[in-house]
Formats: structure tokens, sequence, C-alpha cells
């Protein structure tokens, strides 16, 4: 049965990609955005778009009347500037959360998945388990922990069910890649494709695991309909293909054609060593599994971003802290 399926940040990079899975299974789609992390050419034609703010509440409210499916993916997902501009981050995880939930639980949804994030697990041992208990390192963390608990009560309180989506340095094409203070693998990119050198945090030996988009959105689409899911928090991410930021560069530099040699800077406060999942969960409850590797998901995000063309990075949040822990490339916009 078709269903009519509400997507926050549906003009951002997971949400269009959720629209386009939903819309070629039959169901409507319907969405809002601000277009602070997406671009307007991500959006498909076919969404029933509402250019609002998650925290205009009576806005949402009229936005998602008839929803039946709610995907909250809005935020401005930058955990390491989140020790930096609390406030403004903050605001639009919790609070944008907040509203959303309650737009949701007034509308008479029936199930509502939260994108939260591997910030969740902070310093605990990798491979991290949906079991372990969280241990956030930053303020992007924190709030997306809280967004989670709030969640699940506003699900039980108001009997809709929720899910916890746990998604994994999701990359690929449609990404933000003029924005300097996140997505690693698109800046590396967009500096390289300008023949500029990547600038690698601390000695580039913090480790990650990274999932191209097209293996996030199957497992992600399948939270709105799976009866084993519901109350559970599960990761989305591969856990084979652990590597460096240093091997990360290689590759990308490897599959343009790119002299590497990058410029190592200070590393940032609170940036977590190693961060990479265990996908047994949803290996058992989605049938997880890849198809592509690294190597052959950076070569599809090297042609999108080439295809477009490079651009200059776009400074485009405010430092709310502007003291001697601020990196230097966000203070001096070096990036």
């Amino acid at each position: 049965m078709a269903k009519r399926v509400f997507i926050t940040g549906v003009a951002g990079f997971l949400g269009s990609h959720l629209a386009d899975r939903f819309l070629e299974r039959g169901h409507e789609v319907v969405g809002n955005d601000t277009f602070r992390s997406g671009y307007a050419d991500n959006l498909p034609s076919e969404v029933e778009f509402h250019e609002i703010d998650c925290l205009d509440l009576d806005e949402m409210k009229t936005a998602m009347d008839g929803a039946d499916i709610v995907y909250h993916t809005a935020a401005l997902a930058h955990e390491g500037l989140s020790v930096f501009s609390p406030l403004e981050i903050n605001r639009s995880i919790y609070e944008a959360t907040t509203a959303t939930l309650a737009a949701a639980a007034d509308t008479g949804i029936e199930r509502f998945i939260y994108c939260s994030s591997m910030s969740r697990y902070g310093e605990n041992k990798t491979p991290f388990r949906e079991d372990m208990e969280p241990d956030p390192q930053d303020p992007y963390g924190i709030s997306k922990v809280a967004g989670e608990r709030l969640t699940t009560l506003m699900g039980d309180v108001h009997d809709f069910d929720t899910v916890i989506a746990v998604p994994h340095n999701i990359y690929g094409p449609r990404q933000r890649y003029d924005d300097p203070f996140r997505n690693v693998i698109a800046i590396f990119i967009n500096r390289m494709l300008q023949g500029e050198q990547p600038i690698i945090y601390g000695d580039g030996t913090q480790k990650r695991c990274f999932t191209y988009i097209d293996d996030a959105v199957r497992p992600l689409s399948k939270l709105a309909f799976n009866e084993n899911v519901v109350g559970e928090a599960v990761n989305i991410g591969p856990d084979k293909e652990f590597v460096s930021i240093n091997t990360l560069a290689e590759t990308i530099a490897s599959d343009i054609g790119f002299d590497l040699d990058p410029i190592y800077v200070e590393e940032r406060p609170q940036e977590v060593e190693l961060a990479n999942c265990s996908a047994d969960k949803a290996r058992q409850l989605l049938d997880y599994q890849t198809e592509y590797t690294l190597r052959q998901g950076v070569a599809e995000m090297v042609e999108w971003i080439d295809e477009r063309g490079p651009k200059e990075f776009e400074y485009h949040i405010d430092l709310e802290i502007n003291n001697g822990n601020t990196p230097e490339t966000w203070q001096n916009e070096l990036i």
C-alpha cells in the first residue's frame, strides 16, 4: 500500500536520495528544507515541497498533515564545528527535532524515523554496537543523543512507532562539497580538483569507515515498513575498509591522478580517534550488505563534482567561539 512519506531536509544529500527511493516505489513524498545544507537541484520534481524551517511549528503541522511516515534527516551536521558554534548546531538538531516531533504527534503519524549519528558512541571501543551506552564527545553528539531520547519518549506518549537510525559517514553525489566545516571526502575532492593539497587535522592516523549513499539508502528505506525495527537503534554503515584519513587522501588522489603532499595542521578538539560500527544488527534485521568499495564510491563522487565544477568554500556558519582552541583553518578561512 502506498504511503505518504514526509522527509525533513528533503533537498539535502540524504533526504533527496530517500525521496527518490520512495517515489520510485510508488509512494507520495512531501518534505521541507531551507537549503542551508543542500542544493536546490537535489530536490526531485515530484516532491510536494515546503520551504520552511523545522522550527516553524504551525507551518510544519500544516505541511505534515496526512503523512503516514516521517524521516527526520534535517540538521546542521557539523560535529567538529559544534565545539565552536554550539548554539547554532544545537538549535538545528535538538530544538528542530522537538518541533518536528510535536508536529508529528499532533498530525497523527504512524512511524517516526530519527536519523542520529555515529557521534553518539564517542570514545567507546570499536566497533560500535547499538547496545553500548552513548558517550558523545561534543555538543553535536550530545544533541543527537538527546534527540534520540526525546523521539522514543514522544512515540511512547503519543502512540506512534519510532526507529533510531545511526548512519555512518555517508558520502556521494549531491553532498555539499563547498562546506569547509564537514564532509571530509567532499572537501578533499574539491581541493584536489582545484590543484590544492588536502588539509589534514592531526597526523592523519585517525580511522573511519565510509558509506556510499546507495548502500545507505537501501537499508534506511526499509525502516519505514519493517516491523522488526520498531523501538530499535540500528547502525547503518559498513564494518569493513576501516581506513585512516591518510589512506582516504591517497585513495582520492589516486583516482584523480593528483600528486599528493598533504598539509598537516593541529588536531581538532574532541575529535574521536577511532570510529567504526558493527553492522551485525543491520544484517540481521535489514539484510544489510554493501555493493560499493571505498574506491568505487570515491570514483562516483569525483566524477559528479568534476562535472558540476569545483567551488570556492563558503563559510556559511558563524563561529560563536573564537579563541586559542579554534582551528586556524576556520579562523582564517584557509580551506
